[in-house]
């Protein structure tokens, strides 16, 4: 495409790296600053991606569900 340098360059994706302090622990975001996210090193938290939906679970082939040892 041809924006795609331009993206590259100006509009920046979140990276994902959590942020991390000197003693290598994860940093907690900071609530009081809407705008930035301390927990990222780039400020920014990536979007999370959607789930699978699992398919519908087939019955299985074993005894029928109303077949106890009927005498």
């Amino acid at each position: 495409m041809f924006f795609s340098w331009f993206k590259k360059l100006f509009v920046s994706e979140p990276s994902g790296v959590r942020a991390k302090d000197k003693r290598g622990r994860f940093v907690a975001d900071d609530p009081s600053t809407p705008d930035v996210n301390e927990a990222y090193v780039d400020g920014k938290k990536p979007k999370s991606k959607a789930k699978a939906k699992a398919p519908a679970k087939k019955r299985g082939r074993g005894r029928p569900k109303g077949s106890k040892n009927k005498k």
